[in-house]
This record gives structure tokens, C-alpha cells and sequence, in this order.
């Protein structure tokens, strides 16, 4: 009976052709050799199963061979070729360092540097792990690796190469391996299943693909794992249940029951996950990687980063239809948190299930106080996969918990009609600013592109609207003077010290008058800036309120220049301190003290 041999070993690259993944890599390699332009060391540098000992042995071998093809491969019939097959090569010795790491034992690879080879004409020596090496084994080997014999080429290879010390990098040409990417994994398991003439499905694949996280070597193992389970019949339901893994179907039915706002569903999936043995950390970060798949395949130019087959793309396509962008990217900041806080909370099953109660109420996840539908499921009948972008859909009309705005409604807080003018831009300051704000230099700050309250909503008239007449929204304008404003800037700080970040920065802030009934928030750094713009619709509501005039507008500006005493550094302090108390700068001279 033949002696079984694991694929991992059974299929390891024997040329550089073979090599899954490194294209390039290889490709520099093999161009090395044709021109002979070899280096006297290398470091080949990757996580673990990408090919770094399989590439540093062929390249061993195709240096020495006598007679090699066309297209730069070892030959595989001269005699130097023979006895690397063979294992008895006396010209490519193979060190591990990790058993290997000492003094002596670099001294002993010294001594055998000064063989020279009997057959070919160099003498590779392979050292693997090599960040193993305590530091003075390192500083012995620093010198023959620096200044070799011309016949001697040093591999070293490592999965770590921060831990090598700079002596040893400056004195190697290092080459990093990429990971190997799923679909080059499914694609070198298909030749191997047919090979071995075993029968795998391609999603049966992609699931051994996922779980080997970049590494072939580990792909092969679970690869026979599974067909061994299996005799030899990968399917995909066979390889999630031997593997473990949490089968897409429960992401998808609980997306669905968010999608339906169904908190009594997505519960009882939670449990019947839980009762299969899985993880609740685990959990919760496959639920934010399956909606992360959601976002890219929600949009066709994203599509191709969703590694999968044809077929689950599509599926998946068709259900991030049903969601909007914005909630997609609200659950997954959700999933993110409970994350983070799972390692520190007293009750991890009450976290998760308090986080798909979140993602049920899509109310919860709008971060517009003022009632913007953003962060709101759209209607599941208002998409096709046909259909073109979403035109103007009004998102009120769809939780039937949140009634429609009575017609009684006062006029200063019904919805704006489309004959309601803009809302002002945040103000820049023109060529000549005017004398109250000329003290400091200052720029007028904008948020990131990528604020999520830049995004549009989507909303369209209802047919009861339809038939009303628009009437102009009259607007407040009652006069008020600058003490006036002082005092209801005040009484708002005071009403939004429930949010401690928000509260923080505006209690260092201060606030000039910029044009009108125009004022800017002086801050001291963008973070404040964003921080401040992220909150200025609420500030503008209240501010308005108290002083009864819808005309006011604010907007945050970062301070430059001149820097207001509430946003000096430790050092700025320091520095004022010894410029007006000239004895403590002589005290601390005295007694050699320093602000650390």
C-alpha cells in the first residue's frame, strides 16, 4: 500500500512557475539568475504558509543546475538537480533556527562556509525562523554574512522581521511575500482536488479559503480535513459543519429580521447560535464582516472586493438593495463598538443582544436630532435590483410607529418645502475682515467629505401634500445685542452637558461675531473644529429659540496663529510662567528641573 503524504507536502512548488501567489516575486528571482546577477544574502520575509522556504529551496536548486530551461527553470535531470531531489545534496544546507539559535551553533555554520562546493557552483545555505537568533549569535554571524566566500549565498527567512536587528537587514536584499489572496487558494485546491480525484464545490472552497487566512499551507490542511471527513465529497454544508464555521444563512436571516424590525426574531437566531456552540465575540465580528460584504457588493464598482463566488455576489447584491447606504454603515459602526466593549463588559450576552435590538430600531441609528429620516431603512418594495438610484422616497411614511406631522403644525417646525430657501453655507470670511475678529488668525473649518450628515436624504411630496399650496415659512428676526447672545450661548452650554465631548470643547471655545447675525466658534485643532461642526444645526436650533431669530448661523473656525491662553500646550504655560516670574526659571536652573 503506498504511504499516504499529506497535499501540503505532496503538492509543494518544485519550481517557480508552481509557486501560487508571487508572481512577481518569482518573476524577479528567475531574472536574477538568467542575468546572474545573484546577491551574497537574502531575507525572504511573509506570514507563514506563502512560500518563503519553498521559494528559497528552488532557487537553490535552479542556481546550481547545468542545464536550465528556456524560461529559467531547473532542469530536473543533471546530476546537481538529481541530488537535491533526492535529498542529498552536500551544496544547499537547510538550518532551523529556532532549535539552532546560539553561539556555538553559528560558529559551527562558520566553519562550514569554508567548504567549498564539490559539485556546481555555490553553496546556499537556507536559515529558517531565522529571528530566533539570540543577539550575540547574530553579532558572530554579522561578519561572515557581511563578506562571504564568492561561492556561499545565504536564505534567511522569517515571519517576524522586526525582531531582526538593522546590521543584519542593511546586509540582505529582502523580499516580502504577499498573502495569498482567496481566489488563488480555490484555484490551486481545484487542481489539487482533481488530481486527487476528489469532487469539491467552489463555495466549499471559499469557506476552506477564508478560514486559512492567507496561508496555502494551511489551505492544503484543512483541504484534507475535510476530505477525509467527507470521503472525498467536499460539499459546502460538510466543510461548515467540520470546520465550524458559522454558515452565512443565520447573518442573512438576521439582516432580514432587521430589514422587518422584528427584535423577537433576531433574538432567537442569536440563540440558537449560541446553542450550536459559538462564540458571542466571534459571533458579532462575523456579523460586521457579513455587513461590510454588504456595503462593497451593494454598489457594482465595490463588487469585485467581495471575495466569493459569482453566485453569492449576486445574492449578496440583491439583498444590500434592500438597505440603505447609511444604515449599512451605522450597523457596522454598532457591530464595532460591541466589539470593543465586549472584553470589558460585566454581561457579553446582554451587550450583543442590546446591539440587534439597536439594529432593529432604525430610529436609534439616525444621528440627526432634528428628525432627518438619514439612517433609515428605505421600503423594501421601493428597490429592484433594475431599478435606477433611489429617486426622492419619503422614509416617514414607512415605520408606522412614527405618525405623519399633524396639518395643524406651527409653521416654524413643519417640513421645508421645496420653495423654502437653503440653508447658508458655513461662512468665509471675505479679503478684509472686519475689526472684531482681526486680533487672531483664523480659517473657517470644513468638515470631511465623508461626514455622514453630508450625505442627501431622500424624500419626495405625498400626494396630500401635493395639493396644498406652498406658503413661505416666516421666519423670526427679533433684534438682540451681543450681551444678548453671550447669555443664550451660555444657557446652551449648560443644555448640552449631557454629551461630555461636546461639552469639554465648547467650555474652552469662544465665539466672535463674524457679519450680521453670523458668528464663528474659535477652536483650537481640527478635531474640536469637527467636533463642533458635527453639533451646529442643534446649537443653531436652541441659539434661535432663546433669542427668537431663525437668521443667526454659526460655524466653527480653527484658531492659528495668536493661540488664546484656554488652548496653550504644557510647554506654552511653562514658557509664560518663566517670562513673567523670572525666579522660577532660576529655580528650575538651580535644581535642574525640566517639564516632562
Amino acid at each position: 500500500m503506498e504511504q499516504y503524504i499529506v497535499s501540503a507536502r505532496k503538492y509543494r512548488p518544485a519550481t517557480f512557475g508552481s509557486v501560487v501567489g508571487q508572481k512577481a516575486l518569482t518573476g524577479t528571482l528567475k531574472n536574477a539568475i538568467a542575468t546572474d546577477r545573484l546577491a551574497h544574502a537574502y531575507l525572504f520575509c511573509g506570514s507563514r504558509g506563502v512560500g518563503k522556504t519553498s521559494c528559497a529551496r528552488i532557487f537553490a536548486k535552479t542556481i546550481n543546475c547545468t542545464n536550465r530551461t528556456p524560461d529559467g527553470e531547473a532542469c530536473n535531470e543533471c546530476d546537481s538537480c538529481r541530488q537535491f531531489n533526492e535529498n542529498r545534496s552536500m551544496n544547499i544546507l537547510e538550518l532551523d533556527a529556532a532549535s539552532n539559535n546560539g553561539v556555538e551553533d553559528m560558529r559551527s555554520l562558520i566553519d562550514q562556509v569554508m567548504v567549498p562546493p564539490t559539485t556546481g557552483r555555490y553553496r546556499v545555505f537556507i536559515i529558517d525562523e531565522v529571528h530566533m537568533l539570540t543577539s550575540q549569535a547574530f553579532n558572530a554571524f554579522l561578519k561572515t554574512l557581511e563578506e562571504p566566500p564568492g561561492y556561499v549565498i545565504f536564505i534567511l527567512a522569517t515571519t517576524e522581521k522586526h525582531k531582526i536587528i538593522p546590521t543584519i537587514l542593511s546586509r540582505c536584499q529582502i523580499y516580502d511575500f504577499n498573502r495569498i489572496t482567496i481566489a488563488d487558494m480555490v484555484a490551486h485546491m481545484q487542481r489539487v482536488a482533481a488530481s486527487e480525484g476528489i469532487t469539491a464545490e467552489p463555495a466549499a472552497l471559499n469557506v476552506i479559503a477564508r478560514k486559512a487566512d492567507g496561508a496555502m499551507r494551511d489551505a492544503l490542511s484543512i483541504f484534507d480535513q475535510v476530505a477525509a471527513s467527507s470521503r472525498g465529497n467536499i460539499t459546502y454544508q460538510s466543510t461548515v459543519e467540520n470546520l465550524n464555521v458559522l454558515d452565512n444563512s443565520y447573518y442573512g436571516r438576521l439582516v432580514d429580521a432587521f430589514v422587518a424590525q422584528d427584535v423577537a426574531t433576531s433574538l432567537l437566531i442569536y440563540k440558537e447560535i449560541r446553542d450550536k456552540g459559538f462564540d458571542s465575540l466571534f459571533f458579532i465580528n462575523g456579523l460586521a464582516q457579513y455587513l461590510r460584504d454588504l456595503m462593497v457588493a451593494a454598489n457594482p464598482a465595490t463588487l469585485g472586493l467581495l471575495e466569493a463566488t459569482d453566485d453569492v455576489r449576486q445574492e449578496m447584491a440583491e439583498k444590500a438593495s434592500k438597505l440603505h447606504p447609511t444604515y449599512l454603515y451605522k450597523a457596522m459602526d454598532l457591530c464595532n463598538d460591541a466589539d470593543m466593549n465586549f472584553r470589558t463588559a460585566g454581561n457579553k450576552q446582554f451587550l450583543i443582544e442590546l446591539t440587534l435590538i439597536k439594529l432593529c430600531q432604525p430610529d436609534s441609528l439616525s444621528s440627526d436630532e432634528s428628525g432627518s429620516d438619514e439612517g433609515l431603512l428605505r421600503p423594501l418594495e421601493s428597490f429592484t435590483t433594475s431599478s435606477p438610484a433611489p429617486q426622492a422616497i419619503d422614509l416617514k411614511a414607512a415605520p408606522a410607529s412614527r405618525p405623519a406631522p399633524a396639518a395643524t403644525a406651527p409653521a416654524a417646525t413643519a417640513a421645508p418645502s421645496a420653495a423654502a430657501p437653503q440653508k447658508a453655507a458655513p461662512y468665509t470670511a471675505p479679503a478684509s475682515r472686519p475689526a472684531a475678529v482681526s486680533e487672531p488668525h483664523h480659517r473657517s473649518y470644513t468638515p470631511g467629505t465623508l461626514s455622514m450628515r453630508n450625505r442627501p436624504t431622500f424624500r419626495q411630496q405625498t400626494s396630500a401634500d401635493a395639493g396644498k399650496p406652498k406658503e413661505p415659512v416666516k421666519k423670526r428676526d427679533k433684534a438682540f445685542t451681543d450681551a444678548d447672545f453671550e447669555a443664550a450661548w451660555h444657557a446652551t452650554l449648560q443644555s448640552v452637558s449631557d454629551e461630555p465631548l461636546l461639552a469639554g470643547v465648547l467650555a474652552l471655545a469662544d465665539t466672535r461675531r463674524t457679519e450680521g447675525t453670523r458668528f464663528a466658534v474659535m477652536v483650537g485643532t481640527n478635531i474640536q473644529a469637527d467636533t463642533v461642526t458635527r453639533h451646529l444645526e442643534n446649537l443653531c436650533s436652541r441659539l434661535r429659540d432663546r433669542l427668537e431669530n431663525d437668521h443667526i448661523e454659526l460655524e466653527a473656525r480653527v484658531v492659528q496663529g495668536e493661540i488664546p491662553p484656554q488652548f496653550w500646550s504644557e510647554q506654552q504655560v511653562l514658557d509664560h510662567i518663566l517670562k513673567e516670574y523670572p525666579a522660577v526659571g532660576a529655580m528650575m536652573s538651580q535644581f535642574k528641573m525640566r517639564l516632562i
